[in-house]
């Protein structure tokens, strides 16, 4: 799997989503390329939390107050939040939309190639859920976010984008 991915195209398609709170807690894989810019730039406005599962319950609440919020977290902490998005987003139908970043994907592999078993499930376990995803490995893999974002909040169903990484690794 190829990857050759900055962060520029994923917050113009955040911008174009009209998307303006990101709730984050900081993880290894988007810090440089997304959280720290986020945290610096207009229109966004960044919500820091302890734990994943409270970035579910913002954007949940957010989405009653008609404001679009990103959950902005790592595998890991999908795993650990899978309750609290099945209630919210499944249950309750709303539209929670998360990026994902997945540590610890090798380069040139598909995050269900992977030897890391957290990012090797991650894809099956969002099929069960029959949560819509989308796996942003190139610039133009973003040109999906405003649509899939417009969409996601619509319908009120759940939305993720896998985040393999960053950069160019041909």
């Amino acid at each position: 799997m190829t990857r050759s991915l900055n962060g520029e195209s994923i917050l113009k398609g955040l911008v174009q989503a009209r998307i303006e709170f990101v709730v984050a807690l900081p993880d290894i894989v988007t810090c440089d390329e997304l959280l720290w810019p986020i945290a610096r730039r207009q229109p966004f406005r960044l919500v820091n939390v302890c734990k994943e599962d409270e970035g579910v319950s913002i954007c949940a609440g957010m989405s009653y107050a008609e404001k679009r919020a990103l959950l902005l977290i790592q595998h890991t902490g999908f795993l650990d939040s899978i309750n609290a998005i099945r209630v919210m987003g499944m249950d309750y139908q709303l539209p929670i939309v998360m990026m994902i970043g997945l540590q610890g994907l090798e380069k040139q592999r598909a995050p269900i190639q992977s030897e890391q078993n957290g990012v090797r499930i991650i894809e099956p376990i969002l099929k069960t859920m029959e949560i819509p995803y989308h796996v942003l490995s190139r610039n133009a893999d973003a040109v999906v976010i405003p649509e899939a974002i417009d969409e996601a909040y619509t319908a009120s169903h759940p939305l993720v984008f896998l985040i393999p990484g960053f950069g160019d690794d041909t």
